[in-house]
């Protein structure tokens, strides 16, 4: 019922900041729970951030500080916005949409993070 494509990953120094999009393909203010996963490597996939359709936001406590999550409903769109990044933070990053009964991964992007 939902399409989900990130965008704004690549490879960046420690310090620097990212904007990772998610597009959606219908409208996202009806939808329980949107969020972000990553997947290190050699690691499992892994919560990132949250938020409600009463923009109720949560947070992994290794990225809380440094990244925040927004939407933008006229555009439904969600964002990641990495701010500090570190070599740690280098994974795979996936777009979540919690429907009712349902969940919906977008096809990731990547995130690098090295001197």
């Amino acid at each position: 019922q939902v399409q989900l494509v990130e965008s704004g990953g690549g490879l960046v120094r420690p310090g620097t900041s990212l904007r990772l999009s998610c597009a959606a393909s219908r409208i996202i203010a009806g939808i329980p729970v949107m969020g972000w996963y990553r997947q290190a490597p050699g690691k499992q996939r892994e919560f990132v951030a949250s938020t409600t359709t009463t923009d109720t936001t949560a947070y992994a406590a290794s990225v809380k500080g440094r990244f925040t999550i927004s939407r933008d409903n006229a555009r439904n769109t969600v964002y990641l916005q990495m701010n500090s990044l570190k070599p740690e933070d280098t994974a795979v990053y996936y777009c979540n949409a919690d429907l009712t009964g349902s969940v919906y991964w977008g096809q990731g992007t990547q995130v690098t993070v090295v001197s």
